[in-house]
């Protein structure tokens, strides 16, 4: 393993161990006045939108884990899906903790102003999400073409992640959800940069 590569490990679990240790002082409202967030706020949104989107990035995860033996793919679906888990648990517990409903009537992303934005396809709740098509597609895939099939398509999650995290962290009130969000931001974008590496090594790049 390089030595980038070993420093991305080792930031990536840093950055898993501040976000499960958020929880621990999340109380049910941190926006400097003790205020609860409401149903159609910012905060409340991205729980419950950020949950969704993380659900599929950890089945894709598993999904490919069980479709190579590459050791390198193999540690980084791992790695995203312990943390992303991880994070989902952290943001449905707020929701709890808010006493808010996990789901809305409202289109995903509606607190973003994108509740209007058209689906990739069916499953394809919000941006970046892969289709119940290609979903199905991965699970038939083995070795090389497993590995560059996920990597295009965690890509494109990450990237429609790390845009509805940074709404977060420009929008939401609660303050320790800012951080979460912008940490979601930074190792997202790590972890693009390292798919890109990895796709480079195997002929292949991003889709778009």
């Amino acid at each position: 393993m390089t030595p980038r590569r070993a420093g991305w490990i080792a930031g990536a679990a840093a950055a898993a161990l501040v976000a499960a240790g958020a929880i621990t002082y999340a109380g049910a409202g941190d926006d400097g006045a003790g205020r609860v967030p409401t149903a159609d706020s910012a905060d409340a949104g991205f729980a419950r939108d950020m949950s969704v989107h993380h659900q599929q990035a950890v089945e894709m995860s598993y999904l490919v884990r069980d479709r190579t033996k590459d050791e390198e793919v193999r540690r980084l679906a791992y790695d995203i899906a312990q943390t992303q888990a991880n994070q989902r648990g952290m943001m449905i517990g707020w929701l709890d903790l808010w006493g808010l409903p996990k789901v809305s009537s409202d289109p995903p992303m509606t607190w973003m102003g994108m509740g209007d934005t058209p689906s990739a396809g069916e499953g394809s709740l919000m941006p970046g999400m892969a289709t119940d098509a290609e979903m199905e597609q991965l699970a038939t895939l083995d070795g090389k073409r497993a590995e560059v099939y996920y990597l295009q398509l965690m890509t494109e999650h990450h990237r429609g992640g790390v845009h509805m995290a940074q709404g977060c962290a420009d929008k939401c009130a609660v303050g320790v959800e800012k951080r979460l969000a912008q940490g979601m931001v930074e190792s997202q974008e790590s972890e693009i940069r390292l798919m890109t590496d990895l796709l480079k090594e195997r002929g292949a790049k991003p889709r778009t």
